[in-house]
């Protein structure tokens, strides 16, 4: 049997009126019909859900902060149907980039996002300004006193920070290295507890 000559449909950009004229009326510019907006819906939701799934995605070397409260995640979007990330690295020789990446993949693929693409940004460059509220509290219950002050602020003006321990809340602390557990950190002691602990540098 041979096909039939299909004639384009014209819903796609036009809608129908209840009038006495029988064919459909142009759309107005911009006018979204139902269907795009069921899709603009969903995929709303689907990059809340990504978002949500990039929150239970943790920092190798501070396993209780995720790469959402680092602010390591920039952006999420959708590109030509495949959810696009933008990532920062804390900084760009940071070893943890690669293996971060691999775990923001398997947690989306996981989650029914199929081939998540992560483009990695280093300007402009990370900094702690980027760290959630929530983050920082992460860090000080975890023991490790969260950076002080504004980047921005310290490196024009060289103010020292005031570091408070993260065990007593004291600000009677004194520095014994610049570098602590990574590189990233400093290492200081509490003169009221004495305790040692680390102090994420303001970058």
């Amino acid at each position: 049997m041979a096909a039939k000559a299909c004639t384009p449909s014209i819903w796609a950009c036009c809608w129908p009126k209840c009038s006495s004229c029988q064919g459909p009326t142009p759309m107005q510019p911009g006018e979204l019909i139902a269907g795009d907006r069921g899709a603009r819906a969903q995929q709303g939701d689907d990059l809340a859900r990504a978002w949500a799934v990039l929150g239970q995605v943790m920092d190798p070397e501070v396993p209780v902060v995720s790469v959402v409260d680092l602010g390591i995640v920039r952006d999420v979007d959708w590109r030509a149907g495949h959810l696009h990330l933008v990532v920062t690295p804390t900084y760009s020789g940071c070893p943890a980039t690669e293996v971060i990446e691999g775990d923001i993949r398997q947690a989306l693929e996981q989650a029914g996002f199929t081939t998540p693409d992560l483009e990695r940004r280093l300007t402009p460059a990370w900094s702690t300004d980027w760290i959630s509220e929530l983050g920082r509290e992460r860090l000080r219950a975890y023991g490790i006193a969260p950076p002080q002050g504004s980047a921005s602020k310290r490196s024009l003006l060289g103010e020292a920070p005031q570091v408070c321990c993260p065990q007593c809340g004291s600000a009677h602390t004194e520095l014994l290295s610049q570098f602590g557990s990574t590189a990233c950190k400093a290492l200081y002691r509490c003169r009221e507890c004495l305790e040692p602990f680390d102090y994420f540098k303001c970058i």
